[in-house]
């Protein structure tokens, strides 16, 4: 049985070897994700309302890019050489941290990554739909999900233990080695996608004449749900903020997020399976009610158990968010569009998310941040009203 025919828990070797690149580049990511909010607040000195907009910034600018590039693959029919130029890109931007000296500096890096993300990931996530078989696209989104969130967790793991041996410099000098050696395993990650992984476009027969996905009135009604769920998912900057809040330290609120990831990664897979079985918009639907949920626990948290409980359910919202509605959109596209239905996907979410850590840093600025974690557990709930009263499954 040749590589690509092989098997590995139920899935394909192509999206195996995809979610290995993911959990690498997470890794890579998160080493550095958990100590961003602090290292703009006490190391470049930026106030609390231009920090939210800058995370919110970042986390927004990937998704600009995301339907241009999954169009173009789709008419290419290539789709590695963008996953590997994207990977590349972000690989750079995170090691050459290490030498930001101002707000400018860091955004601009920031937004590198964030264009390597833009460019990447429809590709990507076309590449892994063509590599699932039919009707298991959740299973294969699941398990990239949770390679991707693994990463998350040992990211911030190396960081602390990185952080531990650091501790007699001064912190912008530890926070320089962590930004330089978080360049390593997106640079392995880039060679595996060289090296092994295999493009699928060209096998899929691309049928010119059809209608396409996004004139469903039902996907347009999906797509305008997720505009408004998007308004209501803050950036995690703001969940490690609520920690410090609560007189946690930098290390402390590490584990924190690493208890979280740990939560995201091992849902995201069989969240992934059950969504074969069941339907997708059901899921969907329950994501956003875990995700007000987690927002309430955020707001009045005062005690840990009420904060792990807030980190937990935050963690299962991301699982949920994360990876059924990219499946759910793959399943409904046609052979010849998937990258842009998809990457149309990625793109509102993108653009939305932005003014949601804009307000909430406004609102945590102005008021307080029970205020901001208030604000987007309504939002949260009206999307879910939304999906149980307009979307067919």
């Amino acid at each position: 049985m040749s590589n690509e025919q092989k098997k590995i828990f139920g899935i394909s070797w192509n999206v195996f070897l995809l979610g290995l690149v993911s959990f690498l580049n997470d890794m890579s990511s998160e080493m550095i994700a958990p100590i961003v909010p602090t290292y703009l607040t006490d190391v470049l000195g930026i106030g609390k309302a231009i920090s939210g907009s800058i995370m919110g910034l970042i986390e927004s600018l990937s998704s600009l890019f995301k339907v241009l590039f999954g169009y173009i693959s789709d008419v290419f029919r290539k789709r590695k050489v963008f996953v590997a130029l994207g990977y590349l890109l972000s690989t750079i931007s995170k090691g050459a941290l290490a030498f930001t000296r101002s707000w400018w500096d860091f955004l601009t890096l920031r937004v590198l990554d964030r264009v390597g993300k833009g460019i990447r990931t429809a590709p990507r996530d076309a590449l892994i739909a063509e590599s699932s078989e039919k009707g298991k696209s959740g299973r294969s989104f699941g398990f990239h999900r949770m390679m991707d969130t693994l990463g998350a967790v040992a990211g911030p793991l190396v960081a602390i233990g990185l952080l531990a041996l650091l501790k007699n410099y001064p912190i912008r000098v530890a926070y320089q080695y962590v930004f330089l050696l978080s360049a390593i395993p997106g640079i392995v990650g880039i060679l595996l996608v060289v090296f092994l992984v295999k493009d699928k476009g060209e096998e899929v027969k691309k049928k010119i004449k059809g209608i396409s996905a996004l004139k469903s009135r039902n996907l347009r009604m999906f797509l305008g749900i997720v505009a408004l769920g998007a308004l209501g998912r803050y950036s995690y900057a703001f969940t490690l903020w609520k920690a410090k809040e609560l007189g946690y330290s930098v290390v402390q609120g590490l584990g924190f997020y690493a208890i979280f990831n740990a939560i995201y990664a091992f849902s995201a897979y069989p969240i992934g399976y059950y969504s074969d079985k069941v339907s997708k918009k059901s899921i969907i639907t329950l994501g956003f009610g875990v995700a007000a949920l987690a927002s309430l626990l955020f707001a009045y948290s005062k005690n840990l158990p009420m904060l792990l409980a807030a980190f937990i359910f935050y963690g299962v919202y991301i699982a949920i968010e994360d990876t059924i509605p990219r499946a759910y959109m793959a399943d409904l596209a046609k052979d010849f569009e998937k990258g842009t239905v998809i990457g149309a996907y990625h793109t509102i979410f993108g653009i939305f998310v932005f003014p949601a850590s804009i307000i909430v840093g406004y609102l945590w600025q102005e008021y307080s941040l029970k205020i901001g974690f208030l604000y987007a557990a309504i939002i949260n709930t009206l999307a879910m009203i939304l999906m149980v009263s307009f979307v067919r499954d």
